[in-house]
């Protein structure tokens, strides 16, 4: 079995399916303040906490297509409005599920996809839309705010609260040379060893002064010093936004 390649990484970093729902973590991070990411969701599978997610608005939500893959509807519930995995928040069931038509499972690129619930989402102080960018991101070194739940360390257990990790963008040369797998569609994020998403931690919203740039897609597991990888969302604005207004 292949444990350490970048094929692993690759492959088993941030993926999970109806038979295997692992728990997101993020590694380095810490407890999020109640209420500080409204725009966060939780996709659950028999209630159990399975990808990330953010909402676009009272229908629809932004995901990983990877967090999508094998699923089926009426399988998948969206959580909002809470912080916590064992309590709070409010369960809305999907309707529609939509991987973007060019994902590529091998080599793991358009990975996005959009859930539509099938009432709309209420919104208060702790539910709230994302806002979406309106020009292509390019800032190097650069601090960019990475929400979702799951364990601190690989392997390790997974805190019932929301965490919260200050990641940095890096050049996008050097995103580049992290894979041949990794295109200008993608954003990049290194910090130092010990931070950094893991397994699960899918579809989770990466965001920069308060624009959400980035989707979690694939890295090597966990926090080893490579790059993680995420999908870049300017990339795909029309598409999703051709999908709101259906």
């Amino acid at each position: 079995m292949i444990t350490t390649s970048l094929l692993f990484g690759v492959l088993l970093a941030f993926s999970t399916s109806a038979e295997e729902a692992q728990e997101p973590k993020i590694v380095g991070g810490s407890d999020a303040e109640d209420g500080a990411y409204p725009y966060q969701v939780s996709l659950r599978l028999k209630n159990r906490h399975f990808c990330g997610g953010s909402i676009l608005n009272e229908r629809w939500i932004l995901t990983a297509a990877h967090c999508l893959s094998g699923f089926n509807e009426s399988k998948i519930s969206v959580v909002v409005g809470t912080n916590t995995l064992d309590e709070g928040g409010d369960v809305y069931k999907v309707q529609k599920i939509i991987g973007h038509p060019k994902y590529s499972s091998l080599l793991i690129r358009n990975d996005i996809g959009l859930i539509q619930v099938d009432t709309p989402i209420v919104f208060g102080d702790k539910v709230k839309p994302v806002q979406l960018p309106t020009e292509n991101f390019k800032k190097n070194d650069y601090p960019a705010i990475l929400s979702g739940w799951g364990t601190t360390s690989y392997p390790g257990d997974v805190p019932n609260k929301l965490q919260h990790i200050t990641l940095s963008v890096i050049d996008q040369r050097e995103c580049l040379n992290t894979s041949l797998r990794v295109t200008d569609d993608n954003i990049c994020t290194l910090n130092k060893k010990g931070e950094g998403a893991c397994h699960g931690d899918s579809g989770g919203p990466l965001v920069a002064d308060g624009v959400q740039i980035g989707v979690v897609s694939w890295g090597t597991p966990c926090a080893k010093g490579r790059p993680d990888v995420f999908t870049r969302v300017f990339s795909y604005v029309d598409w999703i936004k051709n999908h709101l207004e259906q």
